[in-house]
């Protein structure tokens, strides 16, 4: 790969590591898992970047190589011994002011999600990120009208899930 090439990578990388911090966020329990696949992500990316053409925005084709790389990478993962989660064990210091509602919402809506399959965390994981039917559809290779009524099935599950 030409240096070019090489810097834009970086630059565009650098500008949208968030994208892959999340899937990592969504697929991961521990903090080692994180940067394993955040490792991992980021090779993927590196190796396809040379044929992205720019027909999508950079940080949608990102979403696709990330969510997919994710993907591979839970279903192999499943095969082997469950770890415990790192949120669970680690000592968190809190500031005065901060309140831990919005936190604890969270972690249940993370735990909620991770129930769902692999597939459909996608789906929502992009759904939250504000993406529009449109973009979902394209970065899951499904039509726009599956992605919302896959959305539609989603938001009941996770209704009974969160509120049994």
């Amino acid at each position: 790969m030409n240096k070019e090439l090489e810097h834009q990578f970086v630059t565009e990388l650098e500008n949208n590591q968030n994208i892959v911090h999340k899937v990592c966020s969504l697929y991961t329990n521990d903090r080692d898992s994180h940067n394993d696949l955040f490792q991992e992500i980021t090779i993927q990316l590196w190796k396809a970047y040379p044929k992205f053409r720019g027909d999508s925005k950079f940080s949608t084709w990102m979403y696709r190589v990330a969510l997919n790389t994710a993907i591979t990478l839970y279903r192999k993962s499943k095969k082997r011994i469950r770890t415990q989660d790192y949120e669970s064990v680690i000592f968190k210091i809190k500031a005065d002011e901060y309140d831990e509602t919005q936190e604890q919402q969270l972690k249940l809506m993370y735990k909620a999600v991770k129930q769902l399959g692999d597939i459909d965390k996608a789906l929502v994981f992009l759904y939250l990120e504000d993406k529009n039917y449109g973009e979902i559809a394209e970065t899951l290779g499904i039509t726009e009208v599956n992605a919302r009524v896959k959305m539609n099935r989603i938001k009941t599950k996770l209704r009974t899930i969160l509120n049994p």
